[in-house]
């Protein structure tokens, strides 16, 4: 993203600055004098006109002052970021002097996602180690009388089969069924369909595949089971989720999906990864129940190839210096102590 002017940055990290920590639209005013921002109000005031224009701030309400937008929150990450606060670094220092004193595995992933949870009030998830499951490369549909039997092609060597009630109202759509699916995933190499692209057509046959392959994933590696979970109830406390209906998809994904819950990470931009540093914001996540939502996340690796997860979720108004300084030292003290 092109880098904005002097003030314009200056600005657009007072207002996230504000916004995370008083949940409040700010007007110029307000800017100069908590920040000691060197400029008038009326030159705030210019510049807080040209973020909204490029759409990197936003009006609530005509009249309130402005908030941060989620193009806004992405370039203040990618661009003006500040170092890690002092509560992200003492606990960079304890967990230096960590060790494998656990009576078991589980005991210290419980104990780092509840300081994760305890020092952001964020909810915090850790997955267990896991051998990494090989990515669907195709998918193969045949009709075999009132069943469906799907093929699952993971490798040259590796294939699943899935055998499914077939609605009789569903066979003439299994070929284009097919067909879409397999041009999904040679445009997207992570092994992942776009279930919003599905077209009105073949939304029977394609429920029906989409529920199997859930279905396929919750009993894989990776699934809900390998999660470790932390502060949930924190996040009662965010202004975001007090009401019951926006809190619900979390607690829903959590208690029985939770893995999809990361997305996965890559480095660099694109469809397959979030787009910088680890972090998606908004309708970034490929997950829709988190478009109102940030993730923070890391990844580690242990001696024998496995690899996991560290995560923080949360509303995209987050101290996002604290948080992913904090998932990384987390993440970084499990790849020292399971290598």
């Amino acid at each position: 993203m092109e880098s904005l002017p002097r003030r314009q940055q200056e600005v657009l990290q007072a207002t996230v600055r504000h916004y995370v920590d008083t949940v409040e639209p700010v007007g110029s005013h307000t800017l100069v004098r908590r920040f000691g921002l060197p400029a008038s109000p009326a030159t705030v005031r210019s510049a807080m006109g040209a973020l909204e224009q490029r759409g990197l701030l936003t009006q609530p309400h005509t009249s309130a002052g402005r908030i941060p937008s989620q193009l806004g929150y992405r370039l203040y990450v990618d661009q003006l970021l500040p170092a890690p606060g002092a509560a992200a670094l003492q606990l960079e220092r304890e967990l230096t002097g960590i060790s494998l004193q656990w009576a078991a595995l589980d005991d210290l992933l419980q104990h780092l996602a509840r300081r994760l949870a305890d020092l952001t009030g964020l909810l915090s998830l850790i997955t267990r180690p896991q051998r990494q499951r090989p990515q669907l490369q195709a998918v193969r549909l045949v009709a075999s009388s009132d069943r469906l039997l799907v093929f699952l092609v993971q490798g040259a060597s590796l294939t699943t089969s899935l055998n499914l009630r077939l609605p009789s109202d569903s066979v003439d759509q299994l070929p284009r069924l097919e067909r879409w699916a397999n041009e999904q995933l040679r445009s997207h190499p992570s092994g992942s369909l776009a279930w919003e692209r599905l077209p009105a057509q073949l939304r029977a046959s394609g429920g029906l595949l989409r529920q199997a392959l859930d279905s396929h994933a919750q009993l894989a590696p990776g699934s809900n089971e390998s999660v470790v979970a932390a502060g949930l109830g924190g996040l009662l406390g965010q202004p975001e989720f007090s009401r019951s209906t926006s809190l619900l998809p979390l607690v829903q994904l959590v208690d029985g999906s939770a893995h999809r819950l990361f997305g996965p990470e890559a480095a660099g931009h694109g469809a397959d990864g979030p787009p910088g540093g680890g972090i998606w914001i908004g309708r970034e996540h490929p997950n829709t129940a988190l478009e109102a939502c940030a993730v923070v996340q890391a990844s580690y690796t242990t001696a024998d190839g496995s690899s996991g997860q560290v995560a923080l979720i949360g509303p995209m108004r987050m101290a996002y210096a604290t948080a992913r300084s904090a998932v990384r030292s987390v993440a970084t003290i499990l790849q020292r102590l399971l290598s």
